[in-house]
């Protein structure tokens, strides 16, 4: 569910008064993730990669208080669910979204991811979530990528997770992840704890 809140009854108050007419609010963040145990996992149970780490995002930020806010058309917005966006290329070699609602259920997770991605693979037109606080991902993994810093535009607010392709370093598999995010949402240090988490997330699942 979506629910407009008052921005001075919340400690994004500051932030908001700050940033929200700022001309580029949007900050990124990159860190190394150590992705060991989601090869692992992808291995023994047929899982994809991405889809794990699609997962874990969902989970870290289900638990991450300041992902369930976004401000949107100079308001601010208190979401209780979360999804997961996925760029997906159709069968007409083109790209659409699709947005994937967080089960706590891996394997629910897993079958939702299928079957919606194949659907808006095959229908080449872009599904969406209405209620939901939705945790934007892009994966390019034809190359290994440093850092990534996506567009910035007023039509998507939302908080962006990408990545590339991993790489393999002796026993650790290693993998940068960019993190941007809007200044009224979340601080840089908010935002630092956010990718500890998911490390976290990662390593434990």
């Amino acid at each position: 569910m979506k629910q407009e809140i008052n921005p001075r009854d919340t400690k994004r108050a500051y932030a908001f008064e700050m940033w929200m007419s700022a001309p580029m609010p949007m900050v990124t963040l990159v860190k190394t993730m150590n992705v060991n145990n989601l090869l692992k996992i992808s291995k023994k149970t047929g899982v994809k990669f991405n889809t794990l780490m699609c997962w874990c995002i969902g989970k870290t930020a289900t638990e991450t208080e300041e992902l369930h806010l976004l401000p949107e058309n100079g308001k601010l917005f208190q979401y209780d669910q979360i999804a997961v966006n996925v760029v997906v290329r159709n069968r007409k070699g083109g790209i659409n979204s699709c947005d994937i609602p967080f089960s706590d259920d891996l394997q629910q997770f897993n079958r939702d991811y299928i079957a919606l991605t194949t659907k808006v693979a095959e229908e080449c037109a872009s599904s969406f979530l209405d209620g939901y606080m939705i945790v934007g991902t892009s994966a390019m993994i034809q190359t290994e990528l440093d850092c990534i810093v996506n567009q910035y535009t007023d039509k998507f607010l939302n908080p962006m997770v990408m990545w590339g392709k991993y790489r393999k370093e002796w026993f650790k598999t290693k993998l940068p992840v960019s993190f941007q995010f809007h200044h009224v949402q979340m601080d840089g240090g908010d935002a630092a704890r956010f990718l500890e988490a998911l490390q976290k997330t990662i390593g434990t699942l």
